[in-house]
């Protein structure tokens, strides 16, 4: 079920979006950005959501091994 809101801003603001994002997508958009920081979350799910993605683990093991050589002990 969707919700109809009505919200105020600025009209350069509300003309960009239009321009940018377009107008059937500004309520998803909107949606989208909001979600995160307003719906609880089951971490572990995501968490393994998210390894199933081979070649995005893939990266961020590469990425965190090549840190590991960064790391020398000495102050900055």
């Amino acid at each position: 079920m969707h919700k109809k809101l009505t919200v105020t801003m600025d009209e350069r603001v509300y003309e960009a979006m239009h321009r940018v994002i377009g107008r059937g997508s500004i309520s998803r958009f909107i949606e989208d950005l909001v979600r995160p920081h307003v719906m609880e979350q089951d971490l572990e799910a995501s968490y393994q959501e998210m390894a199933k993605d081979e070649e995005r683990e893939n990266e961020a093991l590469e990425w965190a091994e090549a840190m590991i050589g960064d790391i020398d002990g000495q102050p900055r």
